[in-house]
């Protein structure tokens, strides 16, 4: 049994709902507290064990590459400078894993994107995280899942729970509970009316899986959109192989939303520890004006 040792970051969006903020800076770069969202996602995986980051990028995302690169010039500026703290903080970025970048020339969905890493991939079971998920978890997500896919050696999605209201902006998964809070998945839908979703169980932007998939996303072409979805590879995977589904543990954080990287910066500021108590007593201080 080999070791799931690359994840793959599709960066490659527009990043629309962000607009103008986002005009000439990638989303991926708009920071939550301190550091960009999609740093949050990296730093998941190598605390996971991943080796190797692909990042499937396109026009307009440089920064990115050069925030996971080293700065010699910023080093040795903050070195003079005696900030210690950081310059140590600069130096983990760069040495987090080792990083390839692969190009999206053309935006057509999730899928499209994962397909764009197939030669970086290999022959290999891989991760893939979405930057504008960010969960705060005491093990990583991605730990969690890998640890289900140690037993099954199946791909695996990471699923939550989402109240009845939330359901269409997700892709629904339902399937038979083979231990506490692991499913086997039967059924996967993407953006359901509320009453025609077949559970509660919203898929969250972190997989794992099987190389087959790109040959799944290959066969299943364009869908809703005009778009190759990755759902729609996911249910032939599902029919075929199996696919797991685990409900993480963890605070998940949506950073793909104005509403939620709002709500997002406000739950991340608390957990600073050199802005809560500062952060704790201004919000109290604006709910008491508003009284």
């Amino acid at each position: 049994m080999k070791n799931l040792r690359k994840a793959v970051f599709p960066v490659a969006g527009w990043g629309t709902r962000f607009l103008p903020a986002t005009k000439a800076s990638p989303k991926e770069m708009i920071p939550l507290v301190d550091k960009p969202v999609i740093q949050y996602a990296v730093e998941e995986a190598a605390s996971s064990g991943i080796e190797t980051m692909i990042f499937v990028t396109g026009r307009g995302k440089r920064a990115i590459e050069d925030h996971f690169d080293s700065s010699p010039e910023l080093e040795l500026f903050l070195k003079e400078k005696g900030k210690d703290l950081e310059l140590e903080e600069i130096k983990k970025i760069s040495s987090l894993a080792r990083c390839i970048f692969v190009r999206q020339r053309e935006a057509l969905g999730l899928g499209h994107a994962v397909l764009c890493a197939r030669e970086a991939v290999g022959d290999e079971s891989f991760a893939v995280l979405l930057g504008d998920d960010v969960v705060d978890a005491q093990v990583p997500v991605l730990a969690q899942m890998m640890e289900v896919w140690n037993r099954y050696q199946k791909p695996v999605i990471g699923l939550m729970e989402v109240p009845q209201h939330l359901i269409p902006r997700y892709g629904i998964a339902a399937g038979e509970e083979r231990e506490p809070g692991v499913f086997k998945i039967t059924q996967m839908v993407e953006k359901p009316a509320v009453e025609e979703a077949p559970s509660n169980l919203a898929i969250v932007g972190r997989y794992i899986l099987t190389p087959d998939i790109f040959e799944k996303i290959e066969e299943s072409g364009r869908g809703a959109l005009g778009e190759i979805q990755l759902t729609d590879a996911l249910v032939a995977a599902m029919k075929d192989q199996g696919v797991y589904g685990i409900v993480f543990k963890g605070r998940y954080l949506d950073c793909g939303t104005k509403i939620g990287w709002i709500k997002s910066q406000i739950y991340a500021a608390l957990k600073h520890p050199e802005m809560a108590e500062e952060i704790r007593e201004y919000l109290k201080e604006m709910v008491d004006s508003w009284r």
